[in-house]
This record gives structure tokens, sequence and C-alpha cells, in this order.
């Protein structure tokens, strides 16, 4: 095969300009940019390049947050955004001589040795004067911050975790940080797919239980037991946890799970189904287009092929045709008309003559290249029409240069010999078999083409084309008549039989 599937299905993403500017609107960066400007030489930060204590007041209250402990975290959480993507720079305090010297008590009680300062990171200006892939840059660092702050673990009482000899120990923790991280990839990977997928939520939320439910229940099982289901639940409140902290980085909106569900015991207990309402209080989120960007890019990252439209607007016709071999019709088609868009002033002849001839091959994939050739033509236009009538007498490429010229009312086209329409119909039926399989709506196709001619498989048979005896063996499991279908194969052996294969 000429193209191999792709993983995920092909996102269409808005241009960089406005991602850049939904970047620059998620709340927790537009904190940590207002940090970093009010950020100065008098900041102090901790050995680990956190605010001090005693700086949390002043820096909540700059960020218009309440005087509380909700507040003070708000602008701890902003003020290591800041940190992590570089929108602010601090120094070391072990490496700070002065400071250093002496270890003379501070204000808050600590001593001046375990505080650095803090200025203004190069990220800074880059959100200010950087081009939208800049900024683009900037906020994947943020995603991937925001990540780990998502996967780490909740401290009930960090003191308990303390040895005497002033050591974290971790492993009281039961906490598995890489299988933490698989765990949320893999649940907004499940996400991306859900959303793209033909019949998903498309632009609408997915309920939390069918979230963490793709990720705990196995494909196989029929109804699941309550071991699952518990597993289910506890999955749903971790997830809740995760989205929660998500959410301000701007991948996702979030409708978060109902908190009164966890003193109704009975509620709790139950299925999570009935009318939206009640679905809804068990958590719905949805991916934001900066979202899929973010989610896209760390796919890319690891290696995982999640294709987007307009990736194959530059390349030449033997990609785009392989390219959109197994997209979505919807996909296939703007992916195709970026591409002729994307020729400029070529004219329309030319652009057809280079389909054609990518078009051509007897390799496995042809058929599905001839086939999305065909719909690339279609938006051509009539000026393309001497590109056609030069293929007329091609084997390969002469059935599918009729029906184009047909279909614009094009006159005085020769008709097409007879072995030319049979090869025509196996190569579309090849091309429908290759993109999706033996579907339902293939069955009609078959059973139309077998009714036009009673000798149709005594002809179709002598048809040299590659895939012959593939299509005729699809005919006699798809055709609804017992005798038909007998017919089929008997033309499939022959055809083997003739070939040699």
């Amino acid at each position: 095969m000429s193209a191999e599937r792709p993983t995920l299905p092909p996102v269409r993403l808005p241009a960089e300009a406005e991602l850049a500017r939904d970047a620059l609107a998620a709340p927790l960066l537009v904190r940590a940019v207002r940090l970093a400007r009010w950020a100065g030489p008098g900041t102090r930060v901790g050995a680990g390049g956190e605010l001090v204590e005693a700086q949390l007041p002043a820096a909540a209250e700059h960020l218009g947050l309440p005087a509380d402990e909700d507040g003070a975290a708000l602008a701890s959480e902003a003020w290591r955004l800041a940190v992590d993507t570089g929108l602010v720079d601090v120094t070391d305090p072990s490496d700070d001589s002065d400071s250093s010297a002496g270890g003379a008590d501070g204000a808050d009680g600590r001593t001046e040795s375990a505080e650095g300062t803090a200025t203004q990171g190069e990220s800074l200006a880059l959100l200010t004067g950087g081009s939208p892939a800049d900024v683009l840059s900037v906020w994947l660092d943020g995603l991937e911050a925001a990540f780990a702050d998502a996967t780490a673990p909740v401290f009930d009482d960090f003191a308990d975790l303390v040895g005497e000899d002033g050591t974290v120990d971790l492993g009281a923790l039961d906490w598995d940080p890489e299988a933490e991280a698989e765990f949320l990839e893999g649940v907004l990977g499940n996400l991306y797919l859900l959303t793209l997928s033909e019949g998903g939520p498309g632009d609408g939320p997915v309920p939390l239980p069918a979230l963490a439910a793709s990720m705990i229940v196995p494909d196989d099982m029929g109804e699941p037991t309550d071991d699952i289901l518990e597993q289910v639940s506890e999955a749903m409140m971790r997830l809740d946890d995760q989205f929660r902290v998500l959410e301000p980085i701007g991948i996702v909106e979030y409708h978060p799970v109902d908190e009164t569900l966890m003193t109704e015991e009975s509620e709790a207990s139950a299925d999570p189904v009935g009318d939206e309402d009640d679905v809804s209080r068990y958590g719905m989120v949805k991916l934001t287009p900066l979202g899929l960007y973010g989610i896209r890019s760390r796919m890319l990252e690891a290696g995982v092929d999640a294709p987007a439209i307009g990736d194959l607007a530059d390349k030449d016709a033997a990609a785009l045709l392989d390219g959109v071999a197994y997209y979505p019709e919807a996909a296939a088609q703007a992916e195709i008309g970026l591409w002729i868009a994307g020729r400029g002033d070529t004219d329309a002849v030319a652009t057809a003559a280079d389909l054609l001839a990518a078009a051509r091959g007897d390799d496995e994939g042809a058929p599905l290249r001839r086939l999305h050739c065909q719909q690339a033509l279609a938006l051509t236009g009539p000026a393309a029409e001497p590109a056609l009538r030069a293929v007329l007498a091609d084997a390969e490429l002469g059935g599918l240069a009729r029906v184009w010229l047909a279909e614009h009312g094009a006159t005085d086209v020769p008709p097409p010999p007879e072995s030319m329409v049979f090869w025509l119909a196996v190569d579309t039926l090849a091309a429908q078999l290759d993109a999706d399989g033996e579907a339902a709506e293939l069955q009609g196709l078959v059973e139309g083409l077998v009714s036009r001619d009673g000798d149709f498989f005594d002809q179709i048979w002598r048809v040299d084309h590659p895939a012959t005896a593939e299509v005729l063996d699809a005919m006699g499991r798809l055709h609804g008549d017992k005798k038909t279908a007998k017919e089929a194969r008997k033309a499939a052996f022959k055809a083997r039989s003739r070939s040699g294969s």
C-alpha cells in the first residue's frame, strides 16, 4: 500500500495568529505575565525559585485576588508558571555570595542565604513583540508546566512525609509519576480522538464518566462489573482534579463534578445516566482549539502521526493523493482545496495534468489515489478540459476522464470501449474497499452494477486489473442473492487462474 493509515484523523486548526491570541488570553498565562512585569530587584524567591511566603500577599493583591489562602495559592501557581516559561529569571541563592556571607536572618525569619531575587526574563519580550509562533512556543512551555502540576501528588499533610533527617520520603506517597503522566496523556489522547472522530461530539463537551470509562473499561466487556465501575468512579475524581488544573492554561473548557455528589451517597453510587442535567453533574469537558493545537504538538513530539489539514498544501500531487488516502471525505476535500489554492498562478491544465500523472500506477494504493484524483479534478474547473482530453485513450485514466468531461457538459467525447468500462468498475470498487472496507453502502453499489448487465461476471473476470480477483471475492460476500454471490466467487477463481495468482 502506498499510503499508511494515519493514527488519528486530521485536525482543522485556526491560523497561528488566532491561536496565539487565545494563548495570550489564557487566564494562567495572563496572571503569570502580570507577575513577571511586577517582579523587580526587591522580589525575593526561595531555593526552588518560588516566591517566599512573605511576598505572596503582595503578589495576590497585584493580581486582584482575595487576601486569603486561595488568593495566595493562585498567585503562587502563576509565579511558578512565570518561572517555568522564562517570563521571570531567578537567581540561585546558593550562587549569591553576597547573601550567603553572614547568613543574617531576614524579616520573615528565613536566612538571607535561602533567598534569591528575580528579574524579567527573555520570554516576556517574546509575548509582546514576538511572532505568533514565538507566543505559542512560550505557551507550550506553560502547557508542559501545567501538565506536570496536574500529575503531581496532592499532599494531605506534607509534614508526615518528612523524615527525622529532613528528607522527603516520596515512597510514602504511593505515587508513580510515569503512570500518572501516562494516564493523563491517554485521557487527553482519547479526548482528542473523540473530538475529531466522525460521529463524535465535535464542538460539544464529553461527559467525564465516558472519558474515564474509555481508559478503564475493556473494549470487549459487555456489562461492567462493580469493580470496574468503582475504578471508573475513582478515575473520574482524579480527572476532575486534573482538569481543574489544566483549564486555566486554556486547553479545555471544563464543567466540574458537582461537589454535592460527594455527600449524596445514593446518587454518588448510582450510574451517571439520565437527562443532560444529571450527566453534567458528573463533569463535562471540551477541548478548545488551543487545546487541540497543544495536544497535537505533544503527540508530534512523541512521534505520533497526528496530521492537520493544511500539512499537504505545499507538497506535490503524489504526496497529496497519498496523504489524503484515508482522510474522512470532508477532511480530504478541505485538504485538496487548500492544495489547489496553494498552486497560485499555476493554470488549471497544469494542475490537472499533475494530478492525473500522480494517479497512475498498479500498486495497491493506486485505486484510492485515482478516487481522490477525481475529487481533486472536480475543483479545477472547466479550464482543465485539455488535460482530461489528453488521457482519453489511457487505460487507467480514460474512464475517470470521461466521467469528468460528462459532468462538465463536454461534447464530442468518444464512447469508452467496453473493456475500459469494466476496468473502471473494478478500480472504483477496489478504491471503496480500501477506504471503507465492506461497508453497507458498498452492497448497494455492487448489486446495482451486477443488475445492469446479464453477462457482468463473464466479462469482469477478464479485466486486466491487479484487484480483479479481490473485488470479485468481495462481491461474492456482499451480494444479497446467493446464486449471484456464487457466480462472483466462480468469477474470482477464473480471474486468479487467468493471472496465475
